[in-house]
């Protein structure tokens, strides 16, 4: 297939990639068969990854690796993790491929689990600290939408500060049969532990009221 990324846009986004600082890994998971944009994501992690020599890409089939895919609770192709420079999940996972407008969350987690700091006020940092409950939160998107990327890099940062919480982003049209689970009729939607819901790219002090009223 031809390449996702033309030449400008690969220029960007090798550009934005400078600031990384430490090793990270991309861990996918596809599956044989019918795969609605497996083909497309592999490529398009493909190209991010030849971009910046701290990025490594390892692919996995959901089916005949199904003991590591229920380790990081991969359910879904295709999807896939960022590990951190020791190998560890800190819980940021892409269901369905970050194109579009959701490329700014992918990159921004990039950078992010690479150990860019990105300043959070102490007091939000603080609050989440004490969040001591297993937390999933489910970030539906479409990849049209412009408001999305913004609550997916939210629910990451989450994710990444407290090993309690991961967070996921969901591409509501690959995976309609989700959406229509979880009554997505608009986007981003955010569902936190099956039971706590938002809408829209809410402050990190909305996720953080949900989380404490768990």
């Amino acid at each position: 297939m031809n390449k996702l990324l033309n030449e400008e846009v690969t220029n960007q986004v090798k550009e934005f990639l400078k600031p990384m600082k430490e090793a990270i890994t991309f861990v996918l998971f596809t599956k044989s068969g019918e795969c609605i944009t497996c083909e497309e994501t592999r490529a398009l992690l493909n190209e991010v990854s030849a971009l910046n020599d701290l990025i490594s890409l390892v692919e996995k089939d959901l089916e005949i690796n199904s003991d590591e895919a229920s380790l990081f609770d991969v359910t879904l192709a295709p999807s896939f993790i960022i590990l951190d420079k020791d190998g560890v999940y800190q819980g940021v996972k892409f269901n369905g491929i970050p194109a579009g407008h959701e490329i700014n969350s992918f990159l921004t987690a990039v950078l992010d689990m690479s150990g860019l700091d990105y300043q959070l006020d102490p007091a939000i940092i603080e609050r989440l600290s004490k969040i001591d409950k297993d937390v999933n939160i489910k970030v539906f998107v479409t990849l049209s939408c412009p408001h999305c990327p913004g609550a997916v890099s939210k629910a990451h940062r989450l994710a990444m500060l407290n090993s309690h919480v991961n967070a996921e982003m969901i591409e509501a049209q690959t995976f309609s049969a989700l959406s229509q689970k979880y009554n997505v009729s608009g986007v981003p939607k955010i569902v936190i532990n099956e039971t706590h819901e938002l809408t829209g790219n809410q402050p990190l002090e909305a996720f953080l009221d949900e989380l404490e009223r768990l």
